[in-house]
Parts: structure tokens; sequence; C-alpha cells
């Protein structure tokens, strides 16, 4: 049977009158039925009653929350029933039937003949059918125990992440799997698009459409099949960039051809740049109109090992790219796609954040290709793992054939995306090995070091492959070579100056803290905003075997970092509790990223453990389970912008200022830096003017730009503390608008609060509101609360007497007629401000 490359998102359709070029996908009509498992062996034996409404793609999760059948905290066993979907065909003659991705141990039948098995959800699959008018088509998911009871050799490790550790004979997502990580929804079902193919006209089968830079032009590939011969050799032209070619026939059912764009814009992730991307049309015989049949995009990625040989870092059209971001997980963990708006509306907040990097980590699924068209169109470089994750593979043929059909069918149905920037192996494997005492040479999988990278040479060489992450030496996750999964601040709570003392090159993960979300998504989930509640602590991660949680972590920094005792204060007052412990994770994020962006680290990439909560509460995510940004996605997004200052603190020499335009066009700028008592008191000040090169960093001192010596951070400590903060801003110098803007407390201390008097003005703008917020002194972490609204930008710092504008983001898109009413909160002050 054929292994197509998934069609489905890389063409549209542009018209009705050209439609049937494209495959028919089955999305409606289907039934689903859950049975024990072995109950049914054929279709006849289902039972009569019981069949729900299915969507397709979709899983067995999604039908029974349509159902309103499914407790997310207690969803059944998926994986360890079976389970039968059905769909009435009509029509006549030949059609191939595509199915795109079967979770996981599949059957497909037509009425009463068995037409294919299938062991693999990362598996495509085309069948030639024969219709005769009505047909029953019948999809079964098999429980995976027969699978995972099955003999195999003796795996030389078994981690302790996934249970059961058998699942590494088994070609399926971990997510459901993983206790401690994410809710127990286990994959079962058609998750990927079911199609019929064939039966009109120029039915396409598969779009082989690839891009390419040679030296400053674009080069355009298309080899096009149709799924009948075509009788008469119909005239075919590709057009992209303005260049029009003629295509020739290799044979009846075979299309190719390829152009050259003279001096091609090139794509760039959009913190350096505009991501530009071609459309390419056909023009078939006497068609109407055009067929589009997807976009493309021009660039270079190599990697970067530095002087010595052991850094990692990506240059994207030959420039060194600061890669920042975070893994993704799933949209929807329930679908395990999420919607088209749900995907949109991630990336918007991975670009409005300023990453430009997001992670498809090995324990997670590959993702469509409608989520690599929206990277491409924002500008959002993809890692992509394959799915591989912690354990030792077999390594018997059966298993390589089973594997290399896989990842062959990604690479060849990706081939198109510009955004595609690294193929790795796969997660934690040589670190799970490591760390069980295993040298280097008794820990290698061929898997690794052969079979993908012959892979990715043959379909992908424009993107460069990553064995492992990490991988390397010894250690594989050793933090000063090549790539390291850091977790010194974090998990192993270490102090902030750990960040620099780790001399990270590049993190693929870092930073996994549990995330407090807004009070509105806490209380969407009843009982979720007292910590000690059950439901918070099922949401809150932890390793499996650890003594500890993730909230363990974020309290050691409320304690190190702010000086109170979180669980006191969890009793005391628990509405400050989570004040600051949204405040002091986005303390964190800022410092640890102001390090490694800082002008001559040695840091090249980070990407935050994780993109998007995968249930309410206080997960990993930057982004709650809802979409709404959290403090620490606000942190970042003040932090990783193209045009960035920041501050590092350097002891006893004071505070460095980092300068740094990612952007292709020179800024004149001025630099103006003021240290205040009480919030208030100028007691330092000075303004330079500077000039930001394009795509430069560069570094100067305080003290230099003061011209005097002051104690900026309090290193010296000759009398008594002069200020409490000193804010750095940068300007353009034609017109005086803040371009960034940093913050430096030498002491973050939150026992001292004051009388902090803001101004909160609440405005119409169009359809939505803003509000203008102005302190009489610097405000400290201030909290935007709304039942109905959350703010573009959170939990930020005030400086005094400077307005401050911020846009009102509606809760729920449909609601139009809730006006905000909310409140401001400040952690440095002695109570909220009100407006509405």
């Amino acid at each position: 049977m054929r292994e197509p490359p998934d069609l489905r998102d890389r063409v549209t359709r542009p018209d009705d009158s050209v439609g049937h070029v494209w495959p028919l996908a089955l999305t409606s009509g289907w039934q689903c039925v859950s049975t024990p498992p072995g109950a049914c062996v054929t279709p006849a034996d289902c039972p009569q009653a019981g069949w729900l409404a299915a969507g397709v793609p979709g899983t067995v999760a999604s039908a029974w929350r349509a159902a309103g059948r499914l407790d997310i905290a207690n969803p059944p066993h998926f994986a360890y029933d079976d389970h039968w979907y059905r769909l009435t065909l009509s029509g006549h003659g030949h059609r191939r039937l595509r199915l795109h991705g079967l979770a996981s141990i599949a059957e497909v039948w037509l009425d009463a003949a068995l037409i294919l098995r299938s062991d693999s959800m990362f598996e495509a699959h085309d069948i030639d059918i024969e219709l005769k008018g009505t047909t029953t088509l019948s999809l079964c998911f098999r429980s995976l125990t027969p699978a995972l009871e099955a003999r195999r050799p003796r795996a030389r490790w078994r981690p302790r992440l996934v249970s059961p550790p058998t699942l590494r004979n088994v070609r399926t997502t971990l997510l459901g799997h993983m206790p401690g990580w994410c809710p127990p929804i286990q994959a079962a079902g058609p998750w990927r698009p079911v199609e019929l193919l064939g039966g009109t006209p120029h039915a396409f089968d598969t779009v082989d459409l690839a891009g390419r830079l040679d030296t400053s032009d674009g080069i355009v590939s298309l080899t096009l099949t149709f799924i009948d011969e075509q009788l008469t050799a119909l005239p075919a032209h590709m057009t992209c960039g303005g260049v029009d070619v003629p295509l020739s026939w290799l044979d009846k059912r075979t299309l190719t051809g390829s152009l050259r764009i003279p001096d091609v814009e090139r794509w760039w992730p959009h913190t350096h740049g505009v991501a530009s991307l071609y459309d390419v049309l056909l023009k078939l015989g006497d068609l109407p109109a055009p067929i589009e049949l997807g976009r493309l995009g021009f660039r270079t990625i190599e990697v970067d090992h530095g002087v010595d040989g052991e850094s990692f870092g990506l240059t994207v059209n030959g420039m060194p790219v600061f890669c920042r971001g975070a893994c993704w997980t799933s949209a929807d963990l329930v679908t395990l796609a999420g919607s088209p708006a749900q995907l949109e509306h991630a990336f918007e907040l991975a670009r409005d954040a300023g990453m430009n990097m997001l992670r498809v980590g090995g324990t997670m699924v590959y993702e469509s290709d409608a989520f690599y068209a929206l990277a491409d169109r924002f500008g959002i470089l993809v890692w992509q793992d394959f799915a591989f994750a912690n354990f030792d593979y077999p390594a018997d043929d059966s298993f390589i054939r089973q594997t290399s059909r896989e990842a062959s069918q990604f690479l060849a149905r990706t081939r198109r995306f510009a955004s595609l920037a690294v193929l790795c192996g796969g997660s934690e494997v040589d670190q799970q090995a490591a760390m069980f005492g295993l040298p280097p040479a008794m820990r290698v999988q061929p898997l690794f070091t052969e079979q993908l990278p012959a892979l990715v040479a043959a379909l992908r060489p424009d993107v460069p492959y990553v064995v492992n992450s990490p991988s390397g030496g010894t250690w594989p996750f050793s933090t000063r070579r090549g790539v390291t999964h850091y977790y010194g601040v974090g998990a192993y709570m270490r102090g902030l100056d750990d960040a620099r003392r780790a001399q990270v090159r590049f993190a693929a993960e870092c930073l996994a803290f549990a995330n407090v979300p807004d009070d509105a998504t806490l209380h969407e989930a009843p009982g979720t905003i007292h910590q000690h509640d059950p439901r918070w602590k099922t949401a809150v991660p932890r390793d499996p075997g650890a003594g500890w949680d993730f909230d363990d972590v974020r309290d050691h920094y409320l304690h190190t970092l702010y000086g109170v005792e979180p669980a006191r204060l969890r009793y005391e007052d628990p509405q400050r509790y989570l004040d600051l412990s949204r405040a002091v994770l986005a303390d964190v994020m800022t410092d640890v990223f102001s390090e490694w962006r800082r002008h001559g680290a040695s840091c090249r990439g980070a990407l935050v453990w994780q993109f998007q909560d995968l249930r309410a509460g206080a997960g990993w995510g930057l982004v709650d389970a809802t979409g709404r940004p959290k403090s620490v996605w606000h942190a970042l997004a003040r932090t990783l912008q193209p045009v960035q200052l920041l501050i590092t603190d350097e002891g006893l020499d004071g505070l460095d200022l980092h300068l740094i335009n990612e952007t292709g066009t020179a800024i004149a700028a001025q630099l103006d830096i003021v240290s205040l008592r009480d919030g208030v008191q100028k007691v330092a000040s000075a303004s330079t003017a500077v000039e930001l090169s394009a795509r430069s960093t560069q570094c100067l001192r305080a003290s230099d730009c003061l011209g005097q010596f002051f104690d900026f951070t309090y290193a010296y400590r000759f009398g008594p503390r002069s200020h409490d903060v000193t804010i750095a801003t940068l300007r353009r110098a034609s017109d005086g608008c803040v371009l960034s803007e940093a913050f430096h407390l030498p002491d973050r201390g939150v026992q001292n609060r004051h009388d902090v008097p803001m101004e909160v003005t609440l405005e119409p703008v169009g359809q939505g509101w803003q509000l203008v917020v102005e302190a009489a002194r610097f405000a400290r972490a201030v909290h935007v609360v709304d039942p109905h609204f959350r703010a573009a930008h959170d939990v930020f710092h005030l400086a005094p007497n400077r307005p401050h504008t911020i846009p009102l983001i509606r809760l729920d898109a449909n609601d139009k007629t809730s006006r905000p009413q909310g409140e401001l909160r400040a952690i440095n002050a002695l109570g909220p401000v009100f407006y509405g």
C-alpha cells in the first residue's frame, strides 16, 4: 500500500469550480462505540445500541466530550478498550481511501472484508477500493494490551516517566501515559483526516512541492500525480513569484517541473525580518481558475558550533539567530490537533511574546501541516523531534521498517515548509541511558545515529539534524557543550547566578515552574483557587518518584528572592500568595533570559518548558489551558523583543546595560538611567545618545553613563541603601518613543509596602477598551484583575509620573456587552486601585 504525504493542509481549494481535483474529506456522518477488548471480532459483532456521533478527524475522547460524557480529571482508559467507528459510503467505481493517522492499533473493514491492519498512529495509508453502490466503512481501534505484553528483547533501561514501560514497543504518543505530566487522556481513534480520492477527472493523488535557494535565486520544484491516467496530456503551467513555466508529463499520471525566481526575497524568523512567502499556482488545461498548490519560503539554516567546536547555534540566511521560545504540547489534548482558531491564537501569542522558535518534543505527536503553515506565516522556527523519547527502542527489522516509513512520510509531507529548522532524533533518550550509568559506547542506538540522519539527508537536506536532545559527551546533559536541558534555575532550585555559571550553549528545554494562571481561570475551575484543594495539586506537575512537586520549586524562589515564608503566607493571605507567586516567576524569567541574551553570552538559544497547559491550574505552561497568557508569558514578552534593553547585575562592577537590535535597520536612540529612593525621589540619573547598528549587540556600563561612583547594586554597602529601583529606558531619538525598558531592584524583599497612588482612566477604543494608568511612585509587578477582560500586558513595573496605556482583551470574544470593571494590584502597594 502506498505511503502518501498528507495533502489536507498543504493545498487549498480556491474555488468550488475546481474543487473536484481535491480529496473528499470524510468528516461527518460517523458514529463510534466502545466495547471490551476482543468482544467484537468483525463489524457484524458490534452492538446495536450505544453509538455516539463522532467527528473525524477526532478521537474517542473528543466524541465523548461532545456527548457530555468525558470527565477530564478521571477519563476511561481509552487505550485499553476496543473502539469501533462506522460510516456509510455511496458511489460506483474506483476510489482511493486515504487514512492519515489511526491511533494506535487499528483495523479497516469494508463491509465484512478486512482491508488493512495498522500498528502505528504515525503512519498514513492508501487503500484502493471499488464502490458498488452503498457500503459501510468500519474502523476498529484495538486495545494496546496484547502489544504491550508481546515479548521483545529486554531493554537496557526502563524510564520512570512513562507507564507502562513496554510502550516502547508501540508507535503511539506518550501523551496520556505520563503520570504527573498531563491528564491520562489516551489517544484512540482516527485522529488525522480520512479522505476519499477519485471519481472525477483530474483528481489529484499527491503534490510534492519544495523550494530551495541557489545563491540569490529561489528554485521551486513540483511533482504532481493524478489518481487516474489522463487520456490526453493536458497543457499545464506552474506560476510563482511572477515566473510562469510549462510542466512536463513524465507519464500519463505524473506532471513535473521547476522554475527559478531571480533575487528572491528570503524568509526570515519574524524577529529578524519578514517571513516572505510565495504562492505557487497551477494552470491545468481549460480549468477556469488557477489552482493554489501552497506557499513557499526560501532560506538557509546552518549550525554554528563556535570557535571551540562545542557550541550550538543556528544561522538563518547566514545571520546568527538567538532562538527563544517554548516547548509545544498540544492545542487540545482531547483531539490532539486543536481547532484552526486555537492554533492561530497560539501562534499570535508566540509572536507577540518575541518568540521565534517552538519545539515539538518526542513525547508529543507530529503536528499537522496547518501547524507548519502557521509557523511559516508567523515567522516561527520549529524544532521537531521525531516521536521518540526516553526509551531503549527495539532494533529488530520490523521496527526499523516501521519507523523508516513513519519518518519518511513526515519528511515528505513537510518538505515545503521553511519554518522547519531542526530535526532531532528524539528527547532524553541518551540522557536516560547516561543517568542509569551506561557509558557512551553502550547507549548508542542506530535509529538515531544512522537510520534517521540518512532519511533527513535524503529528504530534507536543508534542515540540520541533531542526534538527540540533549546529546553529546560523557554527560549528554552537560550545560557547557552543545544542546542541553537546563533546570539548574527551576527544578534543581539553584540561585539565579547559576544561569551564568552553567555557561549554557543552547537549552532545548529549561525553566520549568508551576506557573499560576489569572484569577479568572482559577475561578472557572472550581476549587483550584485554593492551593491545597486536591484539584489544585492534581494540576501541579511532578516527576514520578520525586518527593516534591513544582509548587515546591516556585515556593523556593518565593522564599529566597522575596524573603517570605510561603506556607505561612498561603494560609494568612492566599490572594497575596498568588500575586507574589506570579510576580516572582516573572522576575526569574526576566533575569535568566537577560543573562542568556546579554552581549557576549555563550548562549545561542533557550526554549521554556512548556508553551501551554493541558488542564486548568498551575501547570508548566506560559499560557493556561484556556489560551490566556500567564505572568511568565508577559515577562518574556518584555524580554525577548528584537529591539531590547536588558540589565544584568555585575556585583561590584555595578549594572551592565545590554542593547540588542536584531532588525536589519540601524536605530538612533537615547538611553536614560534613573535611580529612585522610595520609588519617587531621584538620586542618580544620566542620559546618553546611542547608535544601535543593524544585527548588533553592545554593552554599556551604567557607571560609565553616570560618570561617577554610585552603588547601583548595593554591593559596597557604605551606609544605608540609597535607592530601591534603577530604571533604564531606551527611546527612539527621532520622536522619544519608548523602545524598551528594564528595571533593577537592589533588594527584592516584599515586606515593605507603601501608599502607591495610581490614577486609572478607562477609555473606549473602537469596539474595545483600554486603561491609562499613571502612578505617583514606582509600582512593582502591577497586575490587572477583571472578570471579563485580560490585560494585553500585565504583571509589569510602572515608572512614576508617566502615563502607561494597557489595551484590554475580552475573555469571551462573543461577549460584546460587558464593560471593564476591576482592579490593579501592585505587590509594593498597601491596597488595590479600582476602575469601572
